[in-house]
């Protein structure tokens, strides 16, 4: 790579793959809570993750749920991808991602594991329609796909006719 496109990543060389870069800022605010600010450095209103256990006030989300709720969102969001594009109208759908973090052999904390349910409700008419998504939402989700190498993520679906 040349100089140049050392210094800025989004310079990639014609022999690299096409991607896409990205970046979020955080910001200390105070104590364990960050602010976050997105590439072209607009401040996301509201969002703001507040780590650590000790003097964490709780008033904001810690990293570790932040990434459950990556995962989660972007998994409810190829699942409605796949059903629109299948013509199936999506009256709701409910995403709840639970983890477990517990001690690795050297004592520290990390992500154990996340499951994360969805909870679509489509007509009764098309309950059956949907089970073709439900056999690739998954595979198109980036974020899901990506942690998933590092850990074990159990995704179920729950759907509900009415």
């Amino acid at each position: 790579m040349s100089d140049d496109a050392s210094a800025n990543p989004a310079m990639a060389s014609d022999s690299e793959e096409a991607s896409e870069v990205f970046a979020v800022t955080l910001t200390r605010a105070s104590g364990f809570r960050f602010e976050v600010t997105a590439l072209d450095d607009e401040p996301c209103e509201g969002f703001a993750i507040e780590d650590g256990r000790q003097g964490a006030t709780g008033q904001d989300f810690d990293a570790v749920r932040v990434l459950a709720s990556a995962m989660a969102s972007c998994l409810g969001s190829s699942l409605v991808y796949c059903l629109q594009k299948s013509q199936i109208q999506l009256k709701s759908l409910r995403v709840v991602a639970r983890g477990e973090i517990a001690r690795n052999d050297r004592q520290r904390l990390r992500v154990r594991s996340l499951h994360i349910e969805l909870f679509p409700e489509v007509a009764t008419a098309d309950a059956e329609r949907m089970r073709g998504c439900l056999g690739v939402f998954e595979d198109f989700c980036i974020v899901t796909e990506s942690v998933r190498k590092g850990f074990p993520v159990v995704v179920g679906v729950e759907s509900r006719a009415s």
